[in-house]
């Protein structure tokens, strides 16, 4: 079976600049750190957001880092359009992670259906950096792919996304 490859040039076809961005990743990244306190409700990270075709299929892969006190913690999920399929996956410090944050990390690799959520953990006195990974499968509805993430407990203790967190997307159909 052939590797799958977007977009297929034909013998003989033009090479052009937009023929030739097409086939390169496209990469999103935090410009600023984002903070959010007392709340639990998902809201689209303002620089994680990625504009897909209808009908394309993308490979996503990203690291995230972030600042969760132990009691507030973290959740993450994605926001497709309606019709995208797919599954995401992250590498999540445990519930058992120790306050100095060098152990008790498990590995919570994670797949479900490409909007659920997930929490991860955090501790009082570290930052934290989990790889992600994923496939998105566009219906025949383009839009955008928006990390989304919230607190997992309500904490006055603000939850923090850091500045050069990144997704980039690969189209491969």
């Amino acid at each position: 079976m052939a590797a799958e490859a977007y977009p297929v040039p034909a013998a003989g076809q033009r090479a052009t600049a937009a023929l030739l961005r097409s086939m390169l990743p496209q990469t999103v990244r935090k410009t600023a750190d984002t903070e959010r306190s007392a709340t639990t409700t998902y809201a689209d990270d303002p620089h994680l957001v990625f504009a897909a075709e209808a009908g394309a299929v993308y490979t996503m892969v990203g690291w995230v880092k972030y600042f969760a006190d132990p009691t507030p913690d973290i959740k993450i999920q994605f926001s497709v359009p309606s019709g995208c399929l797919g599954e995401w996956a992250w590498n999540m410090p445990g519930s058992t992670t120790a306050t100095t944050g060098t152990t008790g990390y498990s590995i919570r690799t994670e797949t479900n259906d490409v909007s659920n959520g997930r929490t991860g953990y955090g501790t009082s006195d570290s930052q934290h950096m989990t790889p992600m990974g994923g496939l998105f499968r566009m219906a025949s509805t383009a839009g955008n792919i928006a990390l989304q993430w919230a607190q997992n407990t309500s904490n006055a203790t603000a939850t923090v996304l850091y500045t050069d967190s990144f997704l980039t997307f690969t189209r491969i159909a």
